[in-house]
Parts: structure tokens; C-alpha cells; sequence
């Protein structure tokens, strides 16, 4: 039974990839740290905005699972996963979306008033990407948008209010994202177009949507800048942005046009780690302030 109980959780984090939460979750966390220089800070706000990050990228995960479970089907590379292949029914997919949605509106309602209404607009913005390959090639941004709300999120939930120059990190998340995606996609460029789906590998061709990335990810590393002037950073910080410089210079360096066997090293150890870099450049930047 327990044995049972530990392959059911194991197919459900492989479904929602809890593992990559390492992409948003340092972004929500810097913002947190930044905001809590005028606002006060309790271990129940902590625990709220981790449940409501865990909440909502598993909620979204899930919904995605079961709107491209027909196109994963198809796809030699998707086909494995666990709606396509058996492991998991779509009414289990379903009950988990709606239970992980409850999580997050809760957590939510939790860390205030403002949280609680925004929750369910967030949800629908998250909800709505799963749709968005199928219609237009700017599905990579907006899934960049969709993930940036994070930091924003945690800044509010915090300050219970806005500011415009959080706005800056949450700029820098969604080019970051959009630019790692669209390398991502170069796998399916060829089955994007057989079967009508949009993307800017698919639209473009391989050569062009890496210079998208590229510039993307300039656009990203010119927020991670200006978030130093926006907050007074200090020097720790203005080095952690140009180690992440260096890991973009990577990145790209590991992918090219015609080689494309080092997506998966670029795609999930490089950007893990620009993230987890930025977090503790925010953290010791303060610390040490």
C-alpha cells in the first residue's frame, strides 16, 4: 500500500515537473526580499507564498497536462507522458488541478483581501497558455508572462501594494522564460508545423528564433541591471548579474542551429542555476547592505 501510495506522488510531480519550480520560485523569493525592506515579515507570510506558489504552478501544470494530452499523444518525444501513456487517467488529472486551484485561492485568501481577488484572474492567465500554441507563435512570451507574475505576486502579498519597480524583475522572469522556451521548442519545430501548432522555431526556422532567444535574454540581463539602479543594490548584486551574463553566454553557446543535444543541459541546469544565483545575490545583497 505504501509502495503504492509513493508511485502515485512520483507520477504526479513527474506530470506537473515539480522540479522545475527552481525557474520561478527564486524570482518570488527575491521580491520578497526587496519588499521586506519597508514591510514586515511573518513565517505564515512565508509559508503562504510558498503554498501559493506550489498551488498555482501545480494547478497550471496539471490543466496543461490534460489540454495537450491529445498533441502529446502524437508527439514521439511528449508521448511517454503520464495522461498519453496510461499512468494517469484525465478524471485523476482533473480532480488534481481543481485541488492544487483550491490550494492556491486559499493561500491566497490568506495573505489578504487583495491576494484573494487577484487569485482568481491569475488563475485564468495560467490556465489560458495551454491554449495559446495553437493560435499564435507568441506563445513563448506569453508564457513568460504567465510565470512573471510570481515575483509580483509575492511583492503584493507582502506590501499589499504595488510598485512599479518590482515590475522590473517581473520583466526580467518573462523575458528569461520566453527566451528559454523558445530554445526549448527548437525540438518540435518540425512536428509543430505537421501538425499547425505556432511557435517561433515552427514559424521562423531554427537560426532566427535562437537570435529571438538571444536577444530575449539581452532584454533580461538589461532588467537584472536595472533592478540595481531601481533598488541601490550594491556591488554583491552587480556581480551576480554578470555571472548570470555569463551563464546566458552559455546557454547559447551550448545550443546551435545544427546541434541541438545540448537543449536539455541548457534548458535544465543552466537556467536552475541563473535563478537559484539571483535569489542568493538578492539575499546576501541585503544581508550584507
Amino acid at each position: 500500500m505504501k509502495s503504492e501510495l509513493t508511485e502515485r506522488i512520483r507520477v504526479y510531480g513527474t506530470m506537473v515537473r515539480f522540479s522545475h519550480t527552481i525557474f520561478a520560485l527564486p524570482f518570488a523569493l527575491s521580491a520578497v526580499v526587496l519588499a521586506c525592506r519597508e514591510h514586515s515579515l511573518s513565517f505564515g507570510n512565508i509559508f503562504w507564498i510558498l503554498t501559493a506558489m506550489v498551488g498555482a504552478r501545480s494547478a497550471a501544470m496539471g490543466f496543461n497536462r490534460i489540454a495537450d494530452a491529445e498533441i502529446d499523444a502524437k508527439n514521439p518525444r511528449t508521448s511517454n507522458r503520464e495522461i498519453p501513456s496510461g499512468k494517469l487517467s484525465s478524471r485523476s488529472a482533473i480532480l488534481f488541478v481543481i485541488s492544487f486551484s483550491a490550494i492556491f485561492i486559499f493561500a491566497s485568501a490568506m495573505l489578504g483581501k487583495i491576494c484573494f481577488c487577484l487569485s482568481f484572474p491569475v488563475l485564468a492567465v495560467l490556465f489560458a497558455y495551454s491554449y495559446t500554441k495553437r493560435f499564435t507563435w507568441l506563445s513563448h512570451l506569453y508564457l513568460g508572462f504567465a510565470i512573471s507574475l510570481a515575483p509580483l505576486g509575492a511583492w503584493v502579498a507582502v506590501a499589499q501594494n504595488f510598485s512599479w519597480a518590482i515590475l522590473l524583475l517581473s520583466l526580467a522572469l518573462m523575458t528569461y522564460i520566453a527566451g528559454f522556451d523558445i530554445l526549448y521548442a527548437c525540438q518540435d519545430a518540425e512536428y509543430d508545423r505537421k501538425q499547425g501548432l505556432f511557435s517561433i522555431p515552427a514559424r521562423f526556422g531554427i537560426n532566427y528564433a535562437l537570435g529571438i532567444a538571444k536577444f530575449l535574454h539581452l532584454c533580461s540581463f538589461c532588467f537584472f541591471t536595472g533592478i540595481w539602479a531601481a533598488f541601490d543594490m550594491n556591488l554583491i548584486y552587480l556581480l551576480t548579474v554578470l555571472i548570470i551574463g555569463c551563464l546566458f553566454i552559455l546557454e547559447h553557446r551550448l545550443v546551435k542551429p545544427n546541434d541541438l543535444k545540448h537543449i536539455n543541459l541548457a534548458f535544465f541546469h543552466v537556467n536552475s542555476m541563473i535563478s537559484v544565483i539571483l535569489f542568493i545575490g538578492v539575499l546576501a545583497d541585503e544581508l550584507f547592505r
